[in-house]
């Protein structure tokens, strides 16, 4: 699996961020990685700005003061809109993974803010939004995938690759269990029943023989984790697979609550979407429902709308 190589830790003062900060320390560790923190703060009147920059660089290292004998930390402070500036500064410098604590921890409302959804839909790299306090080691790690398994596509198995690469390297580092799930729905189902003439017995026979097909493309996915990470690895994670009936948007984030996952590894572009597509509607709804952590990967060919001078 191809490690991450640049991190940056977007600052989010309105919530405890110490335990987020703590993670993206030990994910530079693990990665061999260089760490950027950066605050984004709004512009303010001339006169003014250089203190209230360096109000905030002070910040930031009182931040990043308990890992300065672990490794290098580099800080910023930005000027203008948090995403846009957030964004810009991915492509300015080649970030391969944006870090940052979500805006809301209550559960009585929606976990992810709308600075939050705009990195998730916008951001060219992965995005880890982390629900604090976070756990210094997770237990629970959700790969969510999918296929369309009577056609296979060379970019779709990239794609979900590296979402159950990504999802196995941070569960072997935390010796979390690892959850693979893929949500499917029988192909023609519900026109056959509402044509009335077809038995009960030949509609579930069918059913059946789609549910056998998509959990033969899931096994096919853990077989290619299992190559990539090397038996060892694999039998050591020991994944288990989940074949949830339903839509995505209905049985994906009621899943990962059942099964306690701390974290969801999920692209943000369903195989219907298009490269271009900022997030796909079936994604944003799962991140709408989702009550835990979640690292977004994007699809392959993915473009963000945002320029570096726009």
């Amino acid at each position: 699996m191809k490690p991450f190589k640049n991190i940056l830790y977007v600052a989010e003062e309105t919530v405890d961020q110490v335990s987020a900060v703590a993670r993206s320390v030990s994910m530079a560790e693990n990665n061999q990685a260089g760490l950027t923190v950066i605050d984004v703060i709004p512009p303010v009147v001339d006169a003014h700005l250089s203190d209230t920059v360096n109000y905030h660089k002070q910040k930031l290292e009182s931040l990043i003061e308990p890992y300065r004998n672990r490794l290098k930390i580099q800080i910023d402070v930005l000027v203008g809109t948090i995403f846009l500036e957030v964004i810009r500064s991915v492509l300015r410098n080649e970030y391969d993974l944006v870090v940052k604590a979500a805006e809301n921890t209550d559960f009585m409302k929606r976990l992810f803010g709308s600075v939050d959804m705009h990195l998730l839909r916008k951001c060219p790299c992965p995005v880890w939004l982390i629900k604090t306090p976070e756990k210094s080691n997770y237990n629970h790690v959700l790969a969510a995938v999918d296929f369309d398994p009577l056609q296979a596509v060379a970019s779709e198995q990239a794609f979900n690759n590296e979402i159950l690469d990504r999802a196995a390297a941070i569960a072997l580092s935390d010796t979390a269990f690892l959850y693979l799930v893929h949500a499917w729905e029988a192909f023609a189902e519900k026109s056959m029943i509402a044509h009335g003439d077809i038995s009960s017995e030949s509609v579930a026979a069918h059913v059946q023989k789609q549910q056998l097909i998509h959990q033969k493309g899931l096994y096919r996915l853990g077989e290619a984790l299992r190559d990539s990470i090397c038996t060892n690895a694999y039998n050591k994670l020991s994944p288990s697979f989940h074949l949830p009936k339903g839509p995505a948007k209905k049985v994906i984030a009621p899943l990962a609550a059942e099964l306690r996952a701390d974290l969801v590894v999920m692209g943000t572009v369903a195989r219907t979407g298009i490269s271009g597509l900022i997030i796909g509607n079936t994604a944003e709804a799962i991140l709408d429902q989702l009550t835990c952590s979640v690292l977004a990967i994007k699809p392959p060919g993915f473009r963000t709308p945002v320029k570096v001078d726009s």
